[in-house]
């Protein structure tokens, strides 16, 4: 009898472990965009401090 009733729910605990798998997949999902967002905005502000600072010495050299 007991083999009946775990056939007539067979994946309740699976879904239970399905969701917190997709929920942790999403939360490094969101923490990967998280990083490589701020990656990409550190980047480009570097870079466009760099660029300045040529526009900068250029502007100032002794020529």
């Amino acid at each position: 009898m007991s083999h009946e009733t775990s056939a007539a729910q067979p994946g309740r605990p699976a879904e239970k472990k399905d969701r917190k798998a997709r929920k942790d997949e999403e939360g490094w999902f969101e923490r990967g965009v998280a990083l490589r967002a701020g990656f990409y905005i550190f980047g480009t502000h570097l870079f466009a401090g760099f660029i300045w600072l040529l526009f900068y010495l250029g502007e100032h050299a002794h020529k």
